[in-house]
């Protein structure tokens, strides 16, 4: 079976797991407080551009935008989210579990636009009724997005804008963000990033760790008891230093951007696959994320050999399903996909 399901489907890169091998028999303080998640945050301030930048480090995806997004609210405020983020739809209502709603915006590919956030909160506050309702206190977005869209730097800039005028923070989560800055044609880098957001992180679950994520407060002044709102979201390792060797090693010359960048190549030449064989794509995504238009006897055939994610609905007669490629994605597994989608053309070939 070839796995284009997810981009967590290994354990970690090499490197990372001689690291962790290595320094299996230390002996460190807990919780973060110990010397590698020290020079890992020393690495990450230093890549963004951001000195005075706060950095902690949490178990997981989830649990870092429960425990941002808990921290950056109060407790009658809700969080602006395009209806197709992550938080909107794919984390179990943990944000409404925190008592902050999750006020959904249009979206086009993922990406909501400055002038829907401003109309938002515009007429939220022209509304004599507004103190009935949830309080916009932050705007999440994701970058890439849901649909493996990009945000561009002016993009970025407009929504931050906006936010400021608002005295409102834009919180990015960035679960996949080393593959949004291993694209081709992207402006954003990571102190582009910083730049124009109050909080991100950077995802390593899905990008070469074995677990974690980097939360990045460039406005220290917001991550005011941070440690304590983490530990009651279950975001805080005992074993910290497994997190900071990670992100240590991932911040150690290029790597963390040299890894992601395979999977870019590798979706790149799968995507030629498919259109090759006349498949549609939902949108030309350019990061590790391929929405491909299928028929639905297709999608039989497929599954027998390739794991992927059905994602929704097209039509009555097709589905749009979602190949990942990953930091280890192969060559040879796309080479092997490759073959199985010309296989099935040829079929559909004979029957026409």
């Amino acid at each position: 079976m070839l796995y284009f399901e997810s981009d967590y489907m290994e354990g970690a890169h090499p490197e990372i797991m001689r690291r962790l091998a290595e320094t299996n028999m230390e002996q460190t303080s807990g919780y973060g407080f110990d010397p590698y998640c020290e020079q890992a945050r020393e690495m990450i301030k230093a890549a963004c551009g951001v000195q005075d930048a706060a950095v902690y480090f949490a178990v997981g995806g989830t649990q870092a935008n429960a425990a941002v997004i808990d921290a950056l609210l109060k407790g009658w405020q809700g969080v602006l989210a395009s209806a197709a983020g992550h938080i909107a739809g794919h984390e179990a209502g943990a944000i409404e579990h925190c008592g902050h709603k999750v006020i959904t915006l249009a979206h086009t590919s993922g990406k909501i636009a400055a002038e829907t956030v401003q109309a938002y909160l515009a007429s939220y506050y022209a509304d004599a009724a507004h103190e009935h309702m949830p309080q916009p206190g932050a705007v999440y977005i994701s970058h890439p997005t849901e649909y493996g869209t990009l945000y561009t730097a002016d993009e970025l800039a407009a929504i931050h804008a906006v936010c400021k005028a608002h005295h409102i923070p834009l919180f990015v989560d960035g679960a996949r963000l080393g593959y949004a800055l291993a694209a081709d044609g992207t402006d954003v880098t990571l102190p582009v990033l910083a730049k124009n957001c109050e909080v991100f992180y950077i995802g390593g679950t899905k990008a070469g760790a074995l677990f974690g994520e980097a939360i990045v407060f460039t406005k220290p002044e917001l991550a005011a008891h941070f440690f304590s709102v983490m530990k009651q979201h279950g975001a805080v390792l005992a074993k910290g230093r497994l997190l900071g060797i990670q992100f240590q090693t991932l911040f150690t010359g290029d790597l963390y951007r040299t890894i992601c960048r395979r999977a870019i190549v590798t979706a790149h030449k799968l995507k030629q696959s498919f259109t090759e064989c006349g498949f549609r794509l939902l949108m030309d995504t350019g990061t590790n994320q391929l929405f491909v238009i299928l028929p639905n006897k297709t999608v039989k055939q497929l599954a027998k050999d390739i794991a992927f994610q059905i994602w929704e609905p097209y039509d009555s007669e097709h589905v749009v399903a979602r190949f990942t490629t990953s930091w280890a994605t192969t060559e040879q597994a796309v080479d092997a996909a490759a073959e199985i989608l010309r296989r099935e053309c040829e079929l559909h070939a004979k029957e026409a």
